[in-house]
């Protein structure tokens, strides 16, 4: 299912979302400006590199780690990135407010940058894109509204459809989605992966749901009636 909307209102204009959101688009415009030898070069000079880790200064790696969530590999990767924070971000921030959404979103995506260094320490390969950031998001998302529906497109081979399903449907698909193409690429003769950092995604979503739990033992939710009658008089105006 590719999600198109969420019938879930806000508040309030969620802003960091959409500066997050120019903020990749900018630095994505600036790698088209680079020769395709000099994206290389800047992905191995400022992305995280798992095996460069063990030689670095603690504070050029940190750098590594922020740096890599706004670079990506193409646009594919900055259209589906982009996507999902625009789609489950704003309430994610409406409900968290300002700092402790930068708070997850930031700690989501040293986290998942951490679980794929952990499983391949290793690896040579620049790690690029916001996706473990996300996976955040969604986590956090996963938790506060699980009964949200999301509207998206079912594709059934060459016919497409629109459908309606709850939030917990969507999202945990995706995230089993990611364990079994993480767990495929361990195998040394699989072909899964093609160079997604699928235990990235895996640590960032895990991180969400942990970070998000903790916050709303200690910050105050609005009460439930309120959230299902913000629902109910609002949900006409996200709907096609």
């Amino acid at each position: 299912m590719l999600p198109m909307q969420d019938i879930n209102p806000t508040r309030r204009t969620p802003i960091l979302t959409y500066v997050l959101i120019v903020i990749n688009v900018l630095v994505f415009l600036w790698q088209l400006t680079l020769s395709e030898a000099q994206l290389q070069q800047t992905f191995v000079d400022l992305a995280l590199v798992p095996a460069a880790l063990r030689t670095q200064p603690i504070g050029e790696s940190v750098l590594d780690f922020l740096r890599s969530m706004f670079f990506h590999g193409g646009f594919d990767h900055i259209f589906g990135n982009m996507l999902y924070l625009w789609l489950f971000g704003d309430n994610v921030e409406d409900r968290l407010g300002e700092i402790l959404y930068l708070i997850l979103y930031f700690a989501s995506g040293f986290v998942a940058g951490l679980a794929q260094v952990v499983i391949d320490p290793n690896s040579t390969i620049p790690m690029v894109g916001a996706s473990g950031a996300i996976a955040g998001v969604l986590g956090s998302y996963l938790l506060l509204f699980p009964g949200v529906r999301v509207r998206g497109l079912v594709l059934l081979g060459r016919i497409s459809t629109m459908q309606e399903l709850p939030a917990w449907i969507v999202l945990g698909f995706w995230f089993v989605l990611q364990l079994v193409n993480g767990f495929a690429s361990l195998d040394v003769n699989s072909q899964y992966g093609g160079g997604v950092a699928f235990f990235a995604h895996i640590g960032g979503f895990i991180a969400g749901i942990v970070i998000t739990f903790i916050v709303t033992r200690f910050v105050p939710q609005p009460p439930v009636e309120e959230r299902r009658e913000a629902l109910y008089e609002r949900a006409q105006r996200y709907r096609f």
